[in-house]
């Protein structure tokens, strides 16, 4: 059984796929993949003995959340479909097709562009980079994104790690529209050059 934990924007990604996403799932994951595909077999909705053994565990509004990906199993979809219907008081059961674009603003094209934000130059105390970064990302229409990524630094484990989740959703630049960096030297500068100055303030 392979468990893994992804984030919200992760889901985003995953337009080609399908599954089952779980709401509340407190406690460890394997007892519940477990339950779940115990009640499923006995169910009658996971067929020729396949069970879920790859499933991703994350958070979104305070919830930890499982999702069950439909690849690799046989089901049953017209009773799947009945029990969850059946059982959504008690799981919060949505499918993965649903969930993205009612919970989390859609999934993402990959045609989708990291927007420049001019962050050279700037007070590099990471708060502040992050509120410019996130208002820039509203500016463009990605609310999500901007939460997704505030949530994500406030609970990055160095300030190195922060300007890295930076850069997943904008395209660092200063205020001449020149990028942030070129190569893994220049990165690496750069990175330590805020925090110099964030700290010292």
């Amino acid at each position: 059984m392979n468990i893994r934990n992804v984030t919200t924007e992760d889901l985003r990604c995953m337009g080609d796929k399908e599954g089952l996403v779980l709401l509340g799932c407190g406690g460890e994951p394997k007892e519940w993949v477990d339950g779940i595909n115990q009640m499923l077999t006995e169910a009658g909705i996971l067929l020729d003995g396949t069970e879920f053994q790859e499933v991703s565990v994350f958070e979104h509004d305070g919830l930890a959340c499982i999702l069950y990906p439909f690849e690799d199993v046989k089901l049953d979809m017209g009773k799947f479909a009945i029990w969850r219907l059946q059982t959504h008081e008690t799981f919060g059961g949505t499918w993965l097709s649903d969930y993205v674009p009612n919970r989390l603003g859609g999934f993402r094209k990959e045609s989708v562009e990291k927007p420049d934000c001019a962050l050279i130059g700037e007070n590099g105390n990471i708060f502040n980079l992050a509120g410019i970064a996130a208002q820039t990302l509203r500016e463009h229409g990605l609310k999500a994104q901007a939460e997704e990524m505030k949530g994500r630094i406030c609970s990055s484990g160095s300030y190195d790690e922060a300007l890295c989740i930076l850069g997943e959703y904008v395209n660092i630049t200063s205020v001449d529209g020149q990028e942030f960096v070129d190569t893994e030297r220049e990165k690496e500068t750069e990175c330590k050059e805020p925090e110099k100055e964030g700290r010292g303030r």
